[in-house]
């Protein structure tokens, strides 16, 4: 039973969620006794591929195809399918991301896989099934799921395993082709426009983020959210709210219905906690919440809480991360 990992690149770079992937591909490999190989998508250096070798990985399948720098659900769904067929991948390991929730479910019609999404843990073998368990309703319950057949589909919540790091190992990077066409690009967007904040991080991509609520009470504090940010080297966030009324950017919108972000910390400045803001935050390994209401929900999902307004709290605040340097 061999294992493929799907690792999603960008700017010549793994993406952190993939690292954690790939990680936890390798030790599901070791459990079977086997090993793991990588297929890469978008477009990375083959330097940076060949440094998933200490996240466990053995061997790196790179298609060049330029136009996979951008997601293409077709493109993206073929060449999985096609590196999963050449490597005889009964075990297919992906990100909850985007990315793998669109492409996760064409895979499982095209190979008549089973699935699973938002996993949390390492499976548990049982025979030829496996048992996994994965977040419900928002994080707030957990179900454990049989996946049986010949072949299998995780995808790995972010943040719920951390990276393996074995300095000095490197996985062979291989040119691999899955013979794309013009019709495999059919759905191709028109245009890919990218916001970039923090010195050019995505803000899913994130490693910290700070974000505004109702709050904040106008568009004209929101120096407050800013000003804390660039002193930690954070992107800024905001919640559905505030992006309703145009105080800020859709794009910025963090949430449900908006962007999944998965940060070392993550600083809530003035928002109440709403279960839909909840869903996009609750993988963050770190939650500060700050709120003049001591009874804001979101304290219950906090790892640190100030009970204050922001308008005190977050000038002071600012100041002590910049007296830190």
């Amino acid at each position: 039973m061999s294992v493929l990992v799907v690792v999603e690149c960008d700017n010549g770079e793994v993406k952190k969620s993939s690292l954690e992937v790939a990680s936890y591909g390798s030790q599901v490999a070791q459990m079977l006794g086997t090993t793991a190989t990588a297929v890469a998508v978008g477009v990375a250096t083959e330097a940076n591929l060949a440094q998933l070798g200490e996240q466990g990985i053995s061997k790196v399948l790179y298609d060049a195809e330029p136009r996979l720098k951008d997601f293409v659900n077709g493109a993206y769904t073929k060449l999985i399918a096609a590196a999963a067929d050449k490597e005889q991948a009964q075990v297919i390991v992906l990100a909850n991301s985007n990315i793998g929730a669109s492409v996760g479910s064409r895979l499982s019609v095209r190979l008549k896989a089973s699935l699973a999404t938002n996993v949390v843990e390492l499976p548990k073998a049982n025979g030829s099934s496996f048992t996994v368990k994965r977040g419900a309703f928002s994080g707030k319950a957990f179900a454990d799921v049989v996946l049986s057949g010949d072949r299998k589909i995780i995808a790995v919540k972010k943040n719920s395993i951390e990276a393996l790091h074995e300095a000095g190992k490197t996985a062979t990077v291989e040119a691999f082709s899955a013979s794309l066409t013009d019709a495999d690009f059919a759905d191709a967007p028109k245009q890919v426009v990218m916001q970039d904040q923090a010195g050019g991080i995505l803000l899913p991509e994130a490693d910290k983020v700070v974000s505004g609520g109702r709050g904040m009470k106008g568009p004209e504090n929101w120096h407050l959210i800013e000003d804390l940010a660039k002193a930690l080297g954070a992107a800024t966030a905001c919640s559905k709210p505030v992006s309703d009324v145009d105080w800020r950017p859709h794009h910025e919108h963090v949430g449900q219905t908006g962007i999944t972000v998965s940060p070392n910390l993550y600083s809530a400045c003035g928002i109440s906690g709403a279960i839909q803001h909840l869903a996009g935050v609750n993988s963050s390994k770190v939650i500060v919440v700050i709120n003049k209401d001591p009874e804001a929900p979101f304290f219950k999902a906090a790892d640190y809480g100030i009970v204050g307004d922001v308008f005190d709290v977050l000038p002071k605040l600012t100041q002590a991360v910049k007296e830190l340097g």
